[in-house]
């Protein structure tokens, strides 16, 4: 997009002003963020990052300010919610399409494309295809928890606050169209190859929560903890698979974040009873990440192994450093000291550490002494997989097959794309800082959401509060428990 003065890259200028020119948006389909290295706008992992760093906002406000950097991540967030905002009709009640990608490439293409070639944003020449949808309930629902969550975070903005809110229901009620319950990625080769969605129950509860916490209406809440979701979503399985979040499986967080719900609020009947089952897969999702149980392998220098040791397993990582961490500031909150793994108590102290431990690996405590934060540390990568950084901005106009050259070239990038977490070693601790092999140093956009919210929940300021208890629950009316019905009149039985 336009990029305002505050923008701090300085090799980074304006880019995909054609954007969305082949829809119906008026002004076309321009901002939003591109995903990893590639200069594609896939709209679903942006949502989940615009979403897990509106969390990260609600849970620990005072430490973002503390840091002074409360209002610089309230204006990433509002970067990405203004974008998501333009691929739906968000004037509207009801709708029919979704627009769910912007570029974008097919395997082994030969033709101009985001994947064939390697060019700056900037320097863009080639045709960047919209991708409508039409069905795609995964999506919509992250759309929803998307929009709701900023709603929240920008709630001091009234006008901007009803406009977030009003899109998360629209786009919401997309999702729960039963003509549209399809994944959105289903048979798209633009998309389904790189970010293919297994499902949509899951975002139905995470959607739902976020819904409910942002507008207090009780239908949300109603559907979140309705057992034919926690079965469809297959939250029962308690398969170590499902105790992972990522782009793709909300259900850890969805329930983390319903347990919150629980443990501060204790809402009781009707929703005790699935929110207590969400209380307690929390729990054993947690008792997973402990190497006592050995549900997951760890490298020997002591990364665990979420993704069954596939490659780019840091965006897996940060993700599960975040949740462990914010259960245990929710426990602390409460006064509780800990939690059973079956019939083993375990304090606190023992996820603050796992959580430290990961996130510390990730900075650079590891066999290969290096920092999978570039710019962080003396070692870190300088190969990044990252079209913008390899390229020097020397206000020249490098073609697609132009910038070849960079690519493939063995110097170290001519850019700094600062902050930056790439996809990080492989399962023996070896990690290989080649631009050409995307598996260890390309970044994304949601896992680098997920090592924001992990540092700041473990980062210590003074002055400042653990969480946030109330601002997230801010628009929940006062909770009076109901009664549960009485049992039917009692009938002597006959003999």
């Amino acid at each position: 997009g336009k990029l305002g003065k505050s923008n701090g890259i300085a090799w980074r200028g304006n880019s995909g002003l054609d954007d969305g020119n082949d829809t119906d948006v008026k002004g076309g389909l321009v901002g939003g963020y591109y995903d990893a290295g590639d200069n594609t706008k896939f709209h679903f992992p942006m949502s989940f990052a615009m979403t897990m760093l509106s969390w990260s906002v609600l849970e620990y406000k005072d430490k973002y300010m503390a840091l002074n950097e409360y209002e610089h991540t309230r204006q990433l967030i509002k970067w990405g919610t203004d974008y998501l905002l333009l691929t739906f009709n968000n004037s509207a009640t009801k709708i029919n399409k979704i627009y769910a990608q912007v570029g974008g490439s097919l395997n082994g293409s030969s033709t101009p494309d985001d994947e064939y070639c390697w060019q700056r944003p900037e320097d863009m020449d080639y045709p960047r295809k919209t991708i409508s949808m039409f069905q795609g309930a995964d999506l919509a629902g992250e759309m929803a928890a998307a929009l709701a969550s900023a709603s929240i975070v920008f709630q001091d903005d009234a006008a901007y606050s009803k406009k977030l809110k009003k899109g998360a229901q629209t786009v919401f009620e997309f999702a729960r169209d039963a003509g549209k319950r399809k994944p959105y990625s289903r048979g798209e080769p633009y998309t389904e190859p790189f970010y293919n969605s297994t499902g949509y129950y899951d975002e139905y509860m995470w959607g739902a929560t976020w819904l409910y916490y942002a507008t207090g209406n009780s239908s949300y809440i109603s559907l979140a903890t309705n057992p034919s979701i926690f079965k469809n979503s297959k939250a029962y399985f308690l398969t170590p698979q499902f105790s992972v979040l990522s782009w793709d499986n909300k259900l850890p967080a969805a329930m983390l974040l319903l347990t919150r719900f629980r443990m501060f609020l204790n809402p009781g009947y009707p929703y005790e009873d699935m929110l207590q089952m969400y209380h307690n897969v929390t729990s054993l999702t947690m008792c997973s990440y402990l190497h006592h149980y050995k549900v997951f392998n760890r490298t020997r220098g002591g990364l665990i192994q979420l993704n069954k040791g596939q490659p780019r397993s840091l965006q897996y990582v940060a993700n599960a450093a975040f949740m462990a961490s914010l259960f245990a500031d929710y426990m602390q909150g409460v006064g509780v000291p800990g939690w059973y793994c079956g019939s083993t108590y375990f304090p606190v102290s023992v996820l603050k550490k796992f959580a430290t431990s990961q996130v510390d690996y990730i900075l650079g405590k590891n066999p290969m002494k290096m920092s999978y934060i570039v710019g962080f540390g003396n070692k870190f990568p300088r190969h990044v997989h990252h079209r913008g950084a390899s390229i020097p901005n020397d206000h020249k106009h490098h073609s697609c097959t132009g910038g070849w050259k960079w690519r493939d070239t063995s110097n170290n990038n001519p850019n700094t794309i600062t902050g930056a977490m790439v996809g990080g070693p492989d399962r023996f601790d070896q990690f290989h800082d080649s631009r050409k092999n995307y598996n260890f140093t390309e970044p994304t956009l949601a896992g680098n959401a997920g090592i924001v919210a992990a540092l700041i929940s473990l980062t210590s300021t003074t002055g400042s509060s653990v969480i946030d208890r109330n601002t997230i629950f801010s628009a929940i009316p006062p909770l009076r428990p109901q009664s549960p019905p009485p049992p039917p009149p009692w009938k002597p039985i006959k003999t």
